[in-house]
């Protein structure tokens, strides 16, 4: 297949490292390194069940088996044994016995499980086991598997170059440090200078607030020449609407006859085209009804037609389901009566060879009749011969 590119500048072991899925065993100790880790890892997250599994034996009895459920009882009797025994002075000897016997029934079980792994991964999604400092330890050891498995796919060669690549960053990073600093210090710098234009435009907006305060003293006088200046200008305004309101009062007085006249006259117009819309809507009227007693009709129509359709068409279905039947009828028939001729010609054929063999039995029986009557006479004349 192909291989996957790398990326550039970085070495091929550093990528392994950085890149787990490119780390696969490349020999049988390998493989077989990491099956013992494995099946450490295996075993013991089997040890962090046991005790939740032996704490509710009856409810995991049935998924378990007779064999394992006897070996956790006995586990879990000699678990309550050591634990007597180490509350309570006693022998040491019978202590290192009854450990003994403890360890050899735990590898047993560990044995057992390991024979069932489907057993193993249905208990560890079935049973719900609170966290532990087992599983902390579980975890380093899973780190620790990952960590031979580094280093077991680590290469003399490869490590050198992991070894230079990472000086190269040391170095890198060094450099990126002086260039940071070098920075912080331009920063410093930008910051100084902006604080100074700041400091600046503050002096300078406050030279700005006192001007504006000087400003406003000043423009009261002018402010109070234009409010004279408004108040006549409003009398002025005041008064020339005054003159345009009596103006517009004269028109309207005026107009007001000639507004009545309009009034009586559009209400006249108003009139004959009220007229006119009653008959046109009557009209209408008359329409509509004449179409509803039209539409009402051809719906009967439709209804009478639809109905005979149907009516038809259950025929037509009830039709066609027996010609259905007639025509599987008819297949039938045709097929027993293709049937039927081939056997008559079958029998003909049969009959045929019949007569043919009669004839040539009929025709060998003829001709030895004929030779043994023509034999006889031969014999007779010969026997009459000597006689004279």
């Amino acid at each position: 297949g192909m291989a996957t590119p790398r990326k550039a500048g970085i070495p091929l072991g550093v990528m392994k490292v950085l890149d787990p899925r490119q780390l696969k065993p490349d020999s049988a100790e390998t493989e077989r390194i990491l099956t013992v880790l494995d099946e450490t890892v295996v075993k013991l997250e089997i040890t962090r069940l046991i005790p939740r599994i032996t704490g509710s034996l009856d409810r995991y009895a049935r998924m378990l088996g007779p064999e394992i459920t006897s070996s956790l009882l006995e586990l879990q009797k000699l678990s309550m044994e050591i634990q007597h025994l180490l509350t309570s002075p006693g022998d040491a000897k019978s202590t290192r016995a009854v450990k003994q016997r403890l360890k050899c029934s735990l590898r047993n079980i560990l044995r057992l499980f390991l024979a069932n792994p489907l057993l193993y991964h249905g208990l560890k999604y079935e049973v719900r086991v609170r966290e532990s400092p087992a599983d902390v330890f579980i975890k380093a050891f899973m780190e620790f598997r990952d960590f031979m498995l580094e280093r077991l796919l680590t290469t003399p060669d490869e490590e050198k170059e992991m070894i230079q690549f990472m000086k190269d960053i040391s170095l890198q990073v060094e450099k990126n440090t002086e260039i940071i600093s070098a920075l912080q210090g331009e920063l410093a710098g930008v910051i100084q200078t902006r604080d100074e234009e700041v400091s600046r435009k503050d002096k300078t907006i406050e030279n700005l607030k006192t001007s504006m305060e000087d400003l406003a003293k000043n423009c009261k006088a002018d402010i109070q020449l234009i409010m004279k200046e408004g108040e006549r200008q409003q009398k002025e305004d005041k008064e020339a609407s005054q003159d345009r309101c009596a103006r517009l009062k004269q028109d309207i007085q005026r107009l007001g006859p000639q507004f009545s006249a309009l009034v009586l006259e559009h209400r006249a117009s108003e009139l004959v085209l009220r007229k006119e819309k009653c008959k046109a809507e009557k009209e209408i009227q008359k329409w509509v009804q004449k179409y509803d007693t039209d539409m009402t009709e051809k719906q009967t129509t439709y209804d009478e037609v639809q109905a005979a359709y149907n009516e038809e068409k259950v025929q037509l279905s009830l039709l066609m389901e027996k010609h259905a039947m007639l025509l599987q009828e008819y297949t039938q028939i045709e097929e027993e009566r293709r049937m039927l001729k081939e056997k008559e010609e079958e029998a003909a054929r049969e009959e045929a060879r019949r007569n043919n063999a009669a004839t040539c039995i009929q025709a060998f029986w003829k001709g030895y009749l004929v030779r043994s009557i023509y034999k006889s006479v031969l014999k007779k004349g010969k026997g009459k011969g000597k006689g004279k």
